[in-house]
């Protein structure tokens, strides 16, 4: 036994001229995978930071909604959010507007004037206005600065004080006519017939024109 060969141990511990025991135990291959494992993970973890730090210093992040007319719902309040209350602009329709106060045909003088070849057809439209309710003052041709130099359906003339409310009810009894103001100080209007005029529109229609008027639709209102 060689003096190298501690007390007790022979065999496969003998020392022998230079070869000496392995006391150490054999490497685990789980141990291995492990730390490979691990490794790949450490590498993914800083390879990610570095791309998200990359992208700070970019200027790159979440990106908002740009589309052109993308507009923003409203957010609750947070007294709302408390309650659980939604937003009052995102309700299906918004409050129907308050009843608009038109003056009434009685209260509107009109002068019928014909600018067409057309005769006799002053007095017809005259006549049918008067059974509507409207003040007919002048019945006749129209003045020269109108006669056959009118290609629409008409127009509506008055003065510069004349409600806008006065132009839309005797507009609502005939579709596409244009209006014009002189230099009269009366409230009359004047009703000059042009060559496109056919006739004035049914009373039915006149009177839903006028319920809209005088009641208009609530706009609508965007639902989020």
């Amino acid at each position: 036994m060689s003096m190298l060969t501690p007390p007790g141990m022979g065999g496969k511990y003998r020392v022998t001229g230079t070869a000496y025991p392995r006391m150490s135990r054999k490497r685990s291959r789980r141990r291995i995978v492990l730390a490979v494992l691990g490794s790949v993970l450490a590498l993914a973890l800083v390879g990610y930071g570095a791309l998200q730090l990359i992208g700070v210093f970019r200027g790159d992040g979440p990106k908002r909604n740009t589309a052109a007319g993308a507009k923003d719902c409203p957010t609750k309040s947070p007294e709302a959010a408390a309650k659980g209350g939604a937003p009052a602009a995102a309700t299906a329709s918004a409050p129907a507007k308050p009843a608009v106060v038109l003056p009434q045909p009685g209260t509107i003088t009109v002068n019928v004037y014909n600018a067409t070849p057309r005769a006799g057809l002053a007095k017809a439209v005259g006549d049918e206005l008067a059974k509507r309710g409207f003040l007919i003052g002048t019945v006749g041709n129209a003045p020269a600065d109108f006669d056959k130099k009118v290609p629409g359906t008409g127009i509506l003339l008055g003065s510069p004080t004349t409600d806008k409310a006065v132009f839309a009810v005797l507009g609502t009894q005939l579709a596409g006519t244009t209006q014009q103001t002189d230099t009269r100080e009366t409230a009359d209007v004047d009703l000059i017939l042009g060559d496109a005029f056919k006739e004035l529109s049914t009373k039915e229609d006149a009177d839903k024109a006028l319920a809209l008027l005088a009641n208009p639709a609530p706009a609508p209102v965007k639902n989020c």
